[in-house]
């Protein structure tokens, strides 16, 4: 499920930190999901009316407007001291271009990784050809997967049931592996309910309390949306 969305992310000891250059529909969405999920996030893009839309949205959001394929520019704006950034700029593709790899090449950056939008064949090549490491095409929809990707390394898929709930396939966190179900007590301890968990193709749907979560296997949970979130990450 959702292979298109996975890569790989390498475990860093600093908090992840996230900037968005381009905030049209794509870029305000990912903007959207971050900050609903607690995250601080900086937002540039070279329109000041969409940083003002951006900020009407989201008063609280630190929003610049800045040339992003001036190196100069990106460096004083604080985006290459991120750990990631997400490139949302859709034409000129040139510029999208330009930006992935000031982020990834300028001397001194601190970007680990750069997510990146493309609007044709073509540009995705030229993008990976550049640095990007994760390239998606444009939709309201993936930004907002994205955000949510972001901030959950470890989710796979998740299947809304209404605004306040749902069910969420992810790997089994690090702290849980070798434990039953029983000492996890998810339903006590976070308020979401086990649905199945095992090995991929091979998950025990209700399985007992003695269930021990192995490395590797899925956890599928029900619960708040609110709640789903405040499982580990990792």
């Amino acid at each position: 499920m959702a292979d298109w969305w996975q890569w790989s992310q390498q475990k860093e000891e600093q908090a992840l930190t996230f900037a968005v250059v381009g905030v049209g529909r794509f870029g305000t969405a990912v903007c959207r999901e971050l900050i609903s999920n607690g995250v601080d996030v900086l937002a540039a893009d070279a329109s000041e009316k969409a940083i003002d839309d951006l900020r009407q949205l989201e008063p609280s959001i630190e929003a610049r407007v800045i040339d992003c394929t001036d190196e100069e520019s990106m460096k004083e704006s604080g985006i290459l001291e991120m750990n990631t950034v997400v490139v949302g700029i859709s034409e000129p593709i040139e510029a999208s271009i330009t930006t992935t790899l000031i982020a990834k090449d300028s001397e001194g950056t601190k970007v680990k990784r750069v997510i990146a939008r493309a609007t044709s064949d073509l540009h995705e090549k030229m993008l990976k050809r550049v640095g990007a490491d994760k390239v998606v095409f444009p939709s309201r929809m993936q930004g907002e997967r994205l955000g949510l990707e972001l901030v959950r390394p470890n989710l796979i898929e998740r299947l809304e049931l209404d605004n306040q709930t749902g069910i969420d396939e992810l790997t089994v966190p690090e702290e849980f592996i070798g434990r039953s179900l029983r000492d996890l007590n998810l339903r006590k301890n976070y308020l979401v309910n086990v649905l199945a968990a095992g090995p991929p193709e091979q998950l025990t749907v209700n399985p007992p309390a003695k269930y021990i979560l192995e490395r590797g296997n899925i956890l599928v949970v029900m619960g708040k949306t609110l709640d789903l979130q405040k499982l580990p990450q990792n």
